[in-house]
């Protein structure tokens, strides 16, 4: 069974470095929106392409804006540090329950 726990540690592992890089994503997407690049940057279309389309399903559940402050970055924050939280130890206790 040490095996199985094994796995869903290195699971838990591989979904907290994923988070972690989409939330230092989501942080450089809100700094470029301050400096205005330029749209066609193959960097910056791809920062878009990986933030914009999950801010937007926040955008349209939860009003996110507040003047010409955009909050969805914030927010899709604070979800990935509950993903990190919740969903993470849920999965790390769960193998170390079977080793």
């Amino acid at each position: 069974m040490f095996v199985a726990g094994d796995f869903f540690h290195a699971i838990a592992v591989v979904i907290d470095m994923l988070l972690s890089v989409y939330m230092w994503v989501v942080i450089a997407r809100a700094v470029l929106s301050w400096v205005r690049p330029d749209p066609y940057n193959p960097i910056v279309r791809f920062i878009n392409g990986l933030v914009d389309p999950v801010a937007y399903r926040i955008s349209r559940i939860i009003p996110t804006r507040i003047g010409m402050v955009d909050i969805s970055p914030i927010i899709l924050i604070a979800l990935i540090w509950f993903a990190r939280s919740f969903l993470v130890g849920v999965i790390m206790d769960m193998g170390a329950r079977l080793r």
